[in-house]
């Protein structure tokens, strides 16, 4: 079984990267429809017609579905324990190609027209090696699917040696807003529903590349980093700039924020000796339009957070910290810089009468119906109507417009930072090993990298999150009702212009690994694929952690 797969992998893999994918495009269905060829015709899905079959995404512009195929075991008779192979069948763009562009998808001529370009010494001693295969989307995760393909139709030709079930599921726009994927949780619960299955893991084959320069390990990750979005809408008070001490700058409340958090080490969420990188700002503004002498009212920033144990509501209480250690930093510094100001002026010194002021927008939002009752509700509902009239509109320009129109109708006009949630939110997946699943993923991970190690060239070490944003993050969700809360209530965009189908994912709710080919570069024009570990070990281990996942432990 382990070189049919081997072969089918390396031949699905080339195929289809032939295949232009790039998401929020046609491609992305041409590519669900080869795979879908392809599987249908092996021999188990010719008998078994119905456990194949697309799930269109409702709604899609572009006409996008995900393949999903299920191979039912039958060694030992009927068994609920199930375990879905995940990949993402989309890519990105490829204008990164410049003159290349044509030989993106064709890796022989890719490598030729590369050997032209002045590239790295790396680049070229990989070039020149012969063990290495460019391609957009080789690595980020062809790959990756191809593998998952080839092991469901080896498995499907001896589903009497198969104890349990093997679902693959190809998934469209990963790399833009994972509609893919949230659209076929909705697919994966009713089929668990309707086949009394069990979800024991998924096993997503995304990509594996260096952690640092010179890093030749090579790694399976248990488990996946989370992501939010919290944002700050900084209310200053405005003054002519001959005036300067009798407003607040909110640019200066800003900036203190962005020295606040930015890359703060504090903030990084530390679990089993595993760091997340820290917070990093991903845009910072005032609001002011135009040119005038007169100061900004507001400004705005938001960050990329990413967790690894930390939940919404904690990720909150930690940034009003942050917040109003920044906005007491700039009272101070303005009360001592006045000081000096009216010293040099010969004018009597007050101090100035600015306060800290921090709170969520949920705290905003009831404090301000507190005064205007149920007319809050119906103005934002109608503010956030007119809005999504604009259906382009971006996730966080409209989070920021329902802030601001809180903000206005507050009757209390004094300087404030308001803390809010934009879109996206990515769970993080922790797999800790306390329950029967969890126990069972370990186990058959710690087992796969026993069998092959020996064999293998190059050393294979487990870790706990998967450190790049993917389509894993929505195979499970916390049941923790408080951190859900704090996140809806505190996300303006929630749900009219963005929601997670939470019931669908705890439909799921299974522990995630990632078992991927090695690679590097990924999103670059240089994005390539080592083929002695990528088309050799990984599917090793991946063939042995499914199973193993599927044989251990009770029925």
């Amino acid at each position: 079984m382990l070189e049919g797969i081997r072969e089918k992998m390396e031949k699905y893999t080339i195929e289809l990267v032939n295949i232009p994918s790039v998401v929020g495009s046609e491609g992305e269905c041409e590519i669900a429809e080869y795979i879908y060829s392809k599987l249908s015709g092996s021999p188990y899905f010719r008998e078994n017609p119905g456990d194949i079959y697309y799930h269109e995404i409702e709604g899609d512009p572009f006409g996008r579905k995900s393949v999903i195929a299920l191979v039912r075991g039958r060694k030992g008779g009927f068994s609920r324990k199930t375990v879905v192979l995940l990949g993402h069948i989309d890519t990105v763009g490829v204008e990164d190609y410049g003159d290349l562009k044509g030989l993106s998808t064709d890796p022989e001529g890719l490598i030729e027209g590369l050997k032209q370009k002045e590239l790295s010494r790396e680049v070229e001693e990989d070039i020149q090696s012969g063990e290495w295969v460019f391609g957009r989307g080789i690595f980020d995760m062809k790959a990756g699917v191809a593998a998952n393909m080839a092991l469901i139709e080896e498995v499907g030709r001896r589903a009497e040696e198969l104890e349990g079930n093997l679902v693959f599921l190809g998934v469209p726009d990963e790399e833009g807003n994972s509609a893919g994927m949230l659209s076929a949780l909705k697919a994966l619960r009713e089929m668990k529903q309707k086949l009394d299955l069990e979800y024991m893991a998924v096993i997503d084959t995304d990509y594996m590349a260096p952690r640092y320069e010179g890093d030749e390990e090579k790694y399976i990750y248990i488990g996946t980093v989370g992501k939010l979005l919290p944002c700050f809408y900084v209310v200053g008070k405005e003054t002519h700039v001959g005036q300067a001490f009798e407003g607040l700058d909110p640019n200066m409340l800003a900036s203190e924020l962005l020295m606040e958090i930015d890359l703060s080490e504090d903030l990084c969420d530390i679990v089993d000796g595993e760091s997340t990188v820290p917070p990093i700002s991903l845009k910072q503004q005032d609001l002011k339009e135009g040119y005038s002498v007169q100061t900004a009212r507001s400004a705005s920033l938001y960050f990329n957070y990413a967790t690894h144990s930390q939940q919404p509501d904690e990720v909150l209480d930690r940034l009003v910290s942050k917040a109003e250690r920044a906005f007491a930093r700039v009272i101070k510094r303005l009360n001592q810089n006045y000081r000096v100001y009216c010293q040099n002026s010969g004018i009597p010194y007050r101090e100035l009468p600015w306060k800290p002021r921090v709170m969520t927008y949920r705290q905003l939002y009831d404090r301000v119906k507190q005064r205007l009752g149920n007319r809050l509700d119906k103005h934002i509902e109608d503010i956030k109507r007119q809005l999504l009239k604009d259906p382009e509109i971006d996730d966080r320009a409209l989070s920021l417009r329902l802030v601001q129109e809180v903000v206005t109708l507050n009757p209390d006009k004094d300087p404030v930072i308001v803390v809010y949630f934009s879109p996206p939110y990515y769970p993080h997946i922790y797999v800790k090993g306390d329950t029967e699943k969890e126990k069972r993923l370990l186990d058959a991970v710690s087992k796969a990298v026993d069998a092959v190690k020996d064999r293998c060239p190059y050393r294979i070490s487990t870790r706990r999150f998967y450190p790049y944003i993917s389509d894993l993050s929505y195979c499970s969700i916390t049941d923790d009702s408080k951190a859900i809360d704090s996140l809806i209530d505190n996300m303006p965009a929630w749900p009219d212009k963005y929601s997670l189908p939470i019931e669908d994912i705890r439909g799921l709710n299974a522990p995630v690994v990632n078992i991927g080919p090695f690679g590097k570069d990924a999103h670059k024009l240089t994005e390539r694929l080592h083929k002695p570990y990528s088309f050799t070990f990984m599917p090793e281990l991946l063939l042995l952690t499914a199973t193993g996942i599927l044989e251990g432990g009770s029925r």
